[in-house]
């Protein structure tokens, strides 16, 4: 039995599509990871999150198969989006670690899961990954970056399970939103206007943010409650 949490409540399990890595100290070798405290909140939040290797189609997107058995999807942060996908001709020399096989894995779990009304949670690349998929495009690099950047954002609404107000945001991205897809709501900024939370048109609950919740929900209730309100929608 974990600590503050009923033996006889199963934890809904989150999936998540692993990001490939160069290398790594534990696996010597190029690896498939997710971030510790991203995995570290989810279960704080009371889901039990889980990573899935992206696989090339059509096995690999054979999602009905692949996520029998799981309640919710945190389309997680990771390296940008080849700006081909998005209509762009010319490429930033900032852009990096552009990775075709993790674009179509990510953009075919984002497909399905929004038709498919699973729960889903989009953080950071996630959330670009949600404004490509419908028609949006993307700013390559920002002007003013935002990594190591905390700064507060207020939140206009949000789906069930996320209170408006304020909210002391934790970034790190080089890229932004710049036009929006289709079925998307901008419900909160930065002071430069930066978007920084969307609602998202889906069949299910669906909710994405360009911040990273997971770097501040050990202390902040309010980070934590993002990805609680992914599992309480799960559950």
């Amino acid at each position: 039995m974990v600590a503050g949490y009923p033996a006889e409540v199963s934890r809904p399990r989150i999936a998540l599509l692993g990001r490939f890595a160069e290398h790594t100290s534990a696996t010597r070798y190029s690896a498939v990871v997710s971030a510790r405290a991203l995995l570290e909140s989810i279960w704080k939040a009371g889901g039990d999150p889980v990573t899935l290797l992206p696989v090339p189609p059509p096995s690999g997107t054979d999602w009905p198969s692949r996520l029998a058995g799981f309640d919710g999807v945190v389309l997680c942060g990771g390296a940008d989006i080849d700006p081909r996908r998005y209509g762009a001709t010319d490429i930033h020399p900032e852009v990096y670690d552009v990775n075709g096989l993790q674009d179509d894995a990510d953009l075919s779990l984002a497909e399905y899961c929004l038709t498919q009304g699973v729960p889903t949670l989009a953080i950071c690349r996630g959330l670009h990954v949600v404004n490509v998929l419908r028609g949006g495009s993307l700013v390559q690099h920002m002007d003013e970056h935002h990594r190591h950047v905390v700064h507060d954002v207020v939140l206009e609404s949000g789906p069930v399970g996320i209170e408006p107000g304020p909210i002391r945001a934790s970034c790190y991205h080089h890229q932004c939103i710049d036009r929006l897809g289709s079925g998307l709501e901008i419900v909160g900024r930065a002071e430069d206007g930066t978007i920084e939370a969307l609602t998202i048109d889906s069949e299910g609950w669906a909710f994405g943010v360009q911040w990273h919740p997971e770097d501040t929900a050990a202390e902040d209730p309010r980070q934590l409650g993002v990805l609680g309100a992914l599992v309480a929608a799960s559950s």
